[in-house]
């Protein structure tokens, strides 16, 4: 990450980075970061991968849910050196390159979305849950969303897109 500042008085000391190793949706990666640096700007700015939202920068909103080790975590207030040797996956993991993933298909079937700046929050916090519990009633579904804002929808396609996609996932899993 690149950070300009000015030195007036050509005192700057370096600014310590550590490197760390990690792995997202799958790829392995290396990264040089400043210890202060928050996950959501290595992700978003580092690793180009901009589906991860920044809405508040408090954990309030939820638009920055990542995976990290297969738990949710708001990006924006984790540090990115936080990551070191752990799996980290975003919206952009979810599906292949030419299928949408069961969730972004419920979204799309139950009209889960509006603007769209909470739904790649929305779709991690959703896919935790179906891991962990792959036929969560809507009060469970409700739960897990929870730390997840949307200013848009009022919710009610949102929880509807989710057991869409779970019945969809038991679905997929009985064919196997």
């Amino acid at each position: 990450m690149t950070i300009v500042y000015d030195d007036p008085e050509g005192q700057a000391e370096d600014v310590p980075v550590r490197r760390i190793k990690f792995t997202v949706n799958g790829r392995k990666k290396i990264a040089e970061v400043e210890p202060r640096l928050l996950l959501a700007h290595l992700i978003r700015r580092g690793l180009g991968l901009t589906g991860t939202h920044v809405g508040c920068d408090t954990t309030n909103c939820g638009a920055c849910t990542v995976l990290v080790d297969g738990r949710p975590v708001k990006s924006c207030t984790m540090l990115a050196v936080q990551v070191d040797g752990r799996t980290v996956k975003t919206v952009e993991g979810l599906a292949g390159a030419s299928e949408l993933h069961p969730l972004q298909e419920g979204f799309k079937e139950e009209h889960g979305l509006q603007c769209g700046f909470c739904t790649p929050g929305m779709m991690m916090a959703a896919t935790a849950l179906l891991e962990e519990n792959p036929d969560p009633s809507e009060e469970e579904v409700r739960w897990a969303l929870s730390g997840n804002l949307c200013r848009c929808t009022g919710y009610q396609n949102i929880v509807k897109s989710v057991l869409w996609a779970a019945a969809k996932l038991r679905a997929e899993a009985g064919e196997a």
